[in-house]
């Protein structure tokens, strides 16, 4: 009978010095993202407007945020132009030098700290071809031409077209006749009486919709003879090695001047046919492979001939792709003393390296901590290593993030869910037995006392 009362008296005591594990873990739990922001492609004739990065957190306690440029903290109280709504970071009177870089954003609360993926902030534009006279080109009957583009200096996405004579006549493009999206030139494989004008290249900036046109450049006819026959000359080729990203479209140009007219075949270097899904364009000088895959990789050959002879241009395309989870750490808790092990794994091309973060900070092996490949052990956890943590992994194509929240729990024995009965009755001679699970964290001692005696082990 003693014996309860003294361990009951004994946790009593300790109930009125701690705060209990339910009010511990009610305490709250550390932000997560709701949104983070994105990337942003700006014309630059918005630079008057705003642009918005966005970022959104939840958490038991409303995180408060923090916004990085190319890893430096953004003093928003110095800074006029940059202002919070919320966590979003709103720019006014954009700047195409000193906005221009990489955004992170930072959520946390007094648990602790999580980064948001990093958003670039970019400007498309297009300037104005320079004004000035361009020298014709005079050729033969027979021979093949480049007229250059000479695209001038430009962010964002372009297209390219070519105006014959004047607006709206635009250059056709056939077997003779290519306009490369490329490099912005006009190939024309065997000129022609009939190509005999004036040719302005007109280049328009996709993200902005402003176009530009170059001066024109007169194409003329030599009076000294007619090109004989010659074997193909490629001038569009493509490079030896083609990063593509999975999913992405990926577009091989090819192409040849030659008297008569080269003919364009595509072929793999394994010899393996084409899925139906490659399309050839503009009498085969462009070969288009949507949604890239890995089966996709490999040598790609364009085969360029006429009665004269043949060229082939080689080059292999390479598979990439940004990482993705395949494993990730979940919310842990854990008692003092413990120890933490997580472990996350992404896939990619090329294999993803991997850092770890706590509350926004790497972390490195040290002490009770170890870090290596994909991998956080913790040893002995103290009340400190409590808080966000974030995996990282990251080729040169992408980096992805993923967070979790380790709980470390610190708590005197507590027999709120197993009290101890105050009065046991038992037969001589029978067996009786008195449970004695507190809930502790790390596990407790426990120590049986009958009166102020301790209680040895026995036969008994």
């Amino acid at each position: 009978m003693s014996a309860g009362i003294s361990v009951m008296n004994a946790a009593k005591a300790f109930k009125a010095v701690t705060v209990s594990l339910t009010d511990c873990l009610d305490s709250g739990h550390g932000p997560r993202w709701r949104m983070e922001p994105g990337d942003l492609f700006i014309p630059i004739d918005s630079i008057e407007e705003e642009a918005t990065l966005t970022c959104d957190a939840k958490g038991t306690s409303p995180p408060q945020y923090r916004w990085s440029l190319n890893g430096t903290l953004i003093n928003l109280g110095l800074d006029r132009r940059r202002r919070l709504s919320g966590g979003n970071l709103i720019i006014s009177s954009l700047d195409r030098y000193q906005d221009v870089g990489m955004y992170q954003c930072m959520a946390f609360n007094a648990v602790g700290a999580i980064l948001s993926r990093r958003a670039s902030l970019q400007f498309a534009y297009l300037d104005h071809f320079k004004v000035h006279t361009r020298s014709a080109v005079s050729v033969r009957e027979g021979q093949g031409v480049v007229l250059l583009c000479g695209t001038p200096t430009s962010s964002g996405d372009l297209t390219y077209a070519w105006v014959f004579n004047e607006y709206p006549y635009f250059v056709q493009q056939d077997n003779r006749r290519f306009v490369s999206q490329q490099t912005g030139n006009l190939y024309i494989a065997k000129v022609e009486p009939s190509d005999v004008g004036n040719y302005t290249c007109v280049v328009m900036n996709s993200i902005t919709k402003g176009k530009v046109q170059s001066s024109p450049t007169s194409l003329i006819l030599r009076t000294d003879g007619v090109m004989g026959e010659y074997e193909p000359k490629i001038e569009v080729n493509f490079p030896d090695n083609v990063p593509a990203a999975k999913g992405s479209t990926v577009t091989l140009e090819c192409f040849a001047l030659g008297n008569p007219v080269p003919e364009i075949t595509w072929k793999r270097a394994n010899g393996v046919p084409f899925p139906s899904k490659v399309k050839m364009k503009y009498s085969n000088a462009v070969l288009e492979i949507p949604s890239f895959q890995q089966d996709d990789t490999g040598g790609y050959e364009c085969v360029v001939e006429n009665k004269m002879g043949k060229n082939i241009v080689t080059g292999r395309l390479a598979f990439y792709a940004k990482p993705q989870w395949m494993q990730a750490m979940k919310d842990t808790t854990l008692a003092i003393e413990e120890r933490l092990y997580w472990e996350c794994r992404a896939n990619g091309k090329p294999k993803p390296s991997y850092t770890w973060l706590k509350n926004g900070q790497q972390l490195f092996s040290e002490d009770r901590i170890h870090v290596e490949d994909g991998v956080l052990s913790v040893a002995a956890l103290t009340l400190a290593d409590a808080g966000m943590y974030q995996c990282v992994a990251e080729n040169k194509h992408g980096v992805i993030y993923f967070v979790a929240e380790l709980m470390v729990l610190a708590s005197p024995p507590d027999f709120t869910g197993n009290v101890l009965r105050a009065l046991l009755k038992a037969k001589g001679g029978t067996t009786v037995t008195l449970e004695c699970k507190p809930k502790a964290y790390p596990i407790a001692s426990i120590l049986w006392k009958k009166g102020n005696l301790p209680i040895h082990t026995s036969d008994r």
